[in-house]
């Protein structure tokens, strides 16, 4: 396995789709303007944050391994190693790489020619836990283990490590010089976790010895108890920090699922947790319901929650069942009886204690983006890719996500930074905006045409349609008969005329409803409406053959029966009619339809309502669409990677260091010795040579602002190209007990662990103020 494929793996693995953060246009700290949404972590200065304390902070699972460097790093993986190891550059509230003053005095680039050499100071007081002092010993030994030349190592990246050529001692054992046999603009990123040499100085030690354990740290925090058993993994003070001491005794990092996080906040076992939309709605309805002195509803339940949309007459209808005569149905329908009071009442009593968290709010480092599959099929087609690129309001998209939870509501303009980054540059332009003459006259263009006639079998691509389907309660995915389909645009009447909106669809009866999150996407809604367009055209080919057989009127038949000689031995068969596309696009006899592949779990139907705008968006150009749904452990793996859709939903993660980070995403595929193609983390199959070199110029530029004009140029192409269409950054929700300071919703910046804790409680001369 390539070095860049074990490092896309573990992008992958590590949460959101990974990519760090980039710089931008112009000149200095206005270059990448401000960043979309700042932090929100209730900012606090140290001398008014309390000593002592516990934090619980919910992660999504205990790590399988504490090696950053490896494959099945993920997200707990960075945060320990972020509270317990040598950063030597940390992210800004901007997104932006800064010297870490904990760990270095100074780092800059110190010779050029013959060969670039960057030279970095350490902060004298920077010790091992084990008392050894910080040097070009662990530098040496995090080299070797990462440049790729020992396959001992289980490394998956080696990007930069590759390119050094040797590492020294300077004038003093606080110095260590970096020689480069190439130049490497990036080389920021590097020792940025730092290792002890302990840890990296051997492949048994690299390998396993790092997985569960780490024996020698140097953070604010070191590493204490992981108990797989509780799920919990406990920071406590270094006693050996030279910085500002930790103000938490102890940072307990608590796996809990985000669907159940809000009732583990109610019970008191968390403190601090990212939640989704559903949970910091019912935050808000806690705190409303608190402010408005409503208190429980009828029977001690709130307004909403379980049992809210019961009925009357089914309320009466179960109480007759609890208490009728059958005694089986009468048993079971106590106990459904019982068991729906018990949750009635966990709700009641878990919204009284939500009422006490807030929701702090940014907008991750990550955006979300539409993936087009340009391997095969009509996306194939650069001209097709930027006609769909081109009928999307992006604007109003963002919006639908992001607006009705207050946050800034603008779609993302670069594939390679994000506002505030200095890479950021809106290179959109390079596409084009909403424009849906510009998008027909790209589809005619490729020979995608309304109106054309259509020769492939009616209703070929139908689904069944004599059952519901409901893809989160049976199993999706290849051979489980359920692949969560429904076609968006096949509703259509004669010849592919929009069929009016009746009373069986509510949504077309009511729009504003769109302004609220979809349920979850059902099939037999449009399988209904296809059956019924068969039987219309069906309808209508009986009626041709009525009409063909009584062209002449009575005479023509008696002519035919007084000469049986002229007579027909048979009927002559029905002429069919044409069928055409009507408002729908067609080429060669088929109609333009494609897959548009959607995760089914609980934590995104954010993505799915997006997927239902963009599909309403694409069917008035004339667009089908066939939305499939799939469990969320397939998406990637059966779906994405493998190429099986045409069109995709999925975040990346943003990077301060573009060049090296976003170029496996972007990268032309290669094709493999086997024939298939080697893709990295270009899911969309979409890449060009000179996209690649601009990478290539990028990564090797050592002045900085020129470096960011060429990764600038390769944004443009990629726009270009239209294989993935940004849209607006993923919101970042956070649910905080009160009075913690310093945490919540970091945005683009890294936490500083050392500072986060409890405020202190006010004194009577803080309360006269």
């Amino acid at each position: 396995m390539s070095q860049r494929r074990r490092r896309s793996l573990a992008l992958l693995t590590s949460g959101v789709l990974a990519l760090p953060l980039l710089t931008g246009c112009g000149a200095g700290d206005d270059e990448g303007g401000q960043a979309a949404a700042g932090q929100d972590i209730a900012t606090t200065t140290r001398d008014k944050v309390a000593d002592g304390g516990v934090l619980r902070w919910a992660v999504d699972s205990l790590p399988d391994t504490l090696n950053t460097f490896q494959a099945d790093a993920d997200a707990t993986t960075n945060r320990i190693a972020g509270a317990v190891l040598p950063h030597l550059f940390v992210l800004d509230a901007k997104g932006r790489p800064v010297a870490n003053p904990d760990y270095l005095e100074k780092a800059e680039v110190i010779e050029r020619e013959p060969k670039q050499v960057v030279q970095y100071k350490l902060n004298q007081k920077a010790v091992w836990s084990d008392g050894r002092e910080i040097g070009a010993a662990d530098f040496v030994a995090q080299w070797r283990a990462l440049n790729g030349k020992d396959s001992a190592y289980w490394t998956a990246r080696n990007a930069g490590y590759d390119r050094i050529e040797k590492i020294e001692k300077g004038k003093t054992d606080l110095e260590v010089r970096v020689t480069f046999n190439k130049p490497y603009a990036d080389w920021r990123s590097l020792f940025t976790p730092l290792y002890p040499k302990q840890v990296t100085g051997t492949p048994d030690a690299f390998n396993e010895g790092a997985r569960g354990a780490l024996k020698v740290t140097a953070g604010p925090f070191a590493l204490g108890a992981i108990d797989k058993k509780t799920g919990t993994a406990a920071l406590t003070r270094n006693a050996r920090w030279w910085g500002r001491q930790a103000k938490l005794d102890s940072l307990v990092l608590t796996a809990v699922p985000r669907a159940e996080r809000p009732a583990a906040l109610a019970a008191g076992k968390l403190d601090l947790a990212e939640i989704d939309r559903a949970g910091a709605d019912r935050i808000a309805l806690a705190r409303r319901d608190a402010a408005a002195k409503k208190g429980p509803g009828a029977g001690g339940a709130p307004a909403h929650g379980p049992g809210a949309a019961l009925t009357p007459a089914q309320a009466t209808l179960s109480w007759a069942t609890a208490f009728g005569a059958d005694e089986e149905k009468a048993a079971a329908e106590t106990e459904s009886r019982e068991k729906h009071l018990a949750s009635v009442k966990r709700y009641a009593e878990e919204q009284a204690a939500l009422k006490a968290f807030t929701v702090r709010k940014s907008l991750e480092p990550a955006y979300t983006q539409l993936a087009m599959n340009g391997a095969s099929g009509p996306l194939a087609d650069e001209r097709v890719r930027r006609a769909v690129a081109r009928a999307l309001d992006r604007q109003a998209l963002a919006e639908v996500v992001l607006k009705p939870l207050g946050l800034p509501a603008k779609p993302v303009g670069s594939h390679l930074a994000l506002a505030g980054q200095r890479a950021y540059a809106d290179n959109s332009d390079a596409l084009g905006g909403q424009d849906t003459q510009a998008a027909q006259a790209l589809f005619a263009d490729a020979g995608w045409r309304k109106g054309g006639k259509i020769t492939e079998p009616v209703g070929a691509k139908a689904g069944p349609e004599s059952e519901q389907q409901d893809d989160s309660k049976t199993p999706s995915g290849p051979g489980t008969g359920n692949d969560g389909l429904y076609i968006v645009g096949q509703d259509d009447g004669a010849n592919g005329e929009p069929r009016p909106a009746t009373a069986a669809r509510p949504e077309a009866a009511a729009p504003a409803a769109q302004d609220e999150p979809s349920p979850v996407l059902a099939p037999a809604p449009f399988g209904a409406e296809q059956r019924a367009s068969l039987l219309a055209q069906a309808a209508r080919v009986a009626r041709a053959a009525r009409a063909e057989a009584t062209d002449d009127g009575k005479g023509a038949l008696a002519r035919d029966e007084a000469d049986p000689a002229k007579a027909s031995p048979a009927p002559a068969p029905a002429k069919q009619p044409v069928r055409t596309s009507g408002n729908m696009l067609a080429k060669d006899g088929k109609a333009l339809s494609l897959r548009f592949v959607l995760p089914a779990g609980p934590g995104s139907e954010s993505l799915r309502t997006v997927g239902e705008r963009i599909a309403g968006m694409l069917r008035t150009v004339g667009v089908n669409t066939e939305t499939i749904k799939v469990a969320d452990d397939s998406f990637f793996k059966d779906h994405i990677a493998s190429g099986q859709y045409d069109l995709a939903l999925y975040s990346w993660p943003a990077t301060a260091y573009p060049a090296t980070d976003a170029r496996p995403i972007f990268a032309k595929p290669e094709p493999a010795a086997d024939g298939s193609l080697l893709v990295e983390q270009n899911y969309t199959r979409v890449g060009t040579d000179h996209i690649d070199q601009l990478f290539d110029q990028a990564v090797g530029e050592l002045d900085e602002e020129q470096s960011r004009e060429l990764m600038r140029k390769a944004d443009a192409r990629i726009w270009a190209a239209a294989g993935s269409i940004p849209l607006f950054q993923r919101p970042e929700l956070v649910a905080v007990k009160p009075g913690l300071a310093n945490a919540g919703a970091f945005g683009l910046g890294a936490p500083r662990y050392q500072d986060i804790g409890w405020k202190k409680a006010p004194t009577a001369k803080d309360k006269k103020k």
